[in-house]
């Protein structure tokens, strides 16, 4: 298969349902390893994730798990990556209108 054929809508919103879910996942572990004192993902691991495209599904872990809701600069961080994210659906959004 050459990649165009991968391109699809389709596997792009499964990329995106798996990064998110991937990211979800990463938050309920850290929390669960912060709760036992032992290793941790790195904030640098969980904002990767996220601005790899899985911004919702950290607010959603952030949410459930309770975890990383007032820690700074994360936070910071997180929603800066947010902001980003939704410039760029903005302007891809335009350019698919006008082009």
């Amino acid at each position: 298969m050459n990649l165009p054929t991968l391109l699809t809508l389709p596997n792009a919103f499964g990329l995106f349902a798996l990064v998110n879910l991937w990211t979800f996942m990463l938050f309920g572990f850290d929390k669960v390893r912060a709760e036992a004192g032992s290793w941790r993902v790195s904030e640098g691991t969980l904002l990767a994730w996220a601005f790899l495209g899985g911004t919702i599904g950290a607010y959603a872990g952030r949410a459930l798990f309770r975890h990383k809701t007032r820690k700074q600069p994360f936070s910071s961080h997180l929603h800066q990556t947010a902001i980003l994210h939704v410039l760029a659906l903005a302007l891809m959004g335009g350019w698919m209108l006008v082009g």
